[in-house]
């Protein structure tokens, strides 16, 4: 993932902001680490470069 999709993506659940925290890097791209959101602190995971933006719900169904 490259760090300026921050500048766009955002909470799919309250629409604000997302801090990258915990991350791991690889050739300059985040490959691994969380999007933390800044308001209501939900947590969506960065897999092997692809980050999970899906509603906590729908995650674990996913699963």
């Amino acid at each position: 993932m490259n760090e300026s999709l921050l500048d766009i993506v955002c909470c799919p659940v309250d629409k604000s902001d997302l801090e990258l925290e915990d991350e791991r890097r690889e050739d300059g791209e985040v490959v691994a680490g969380d999007l933390v959101c800044v308001e209501c602190g939900e947590a969506y995971p960065i897999e092997d470069g692809i980050p999970n933006l899906l509603p906590p719900d729908m995650r674990e169904e996913a699963a």
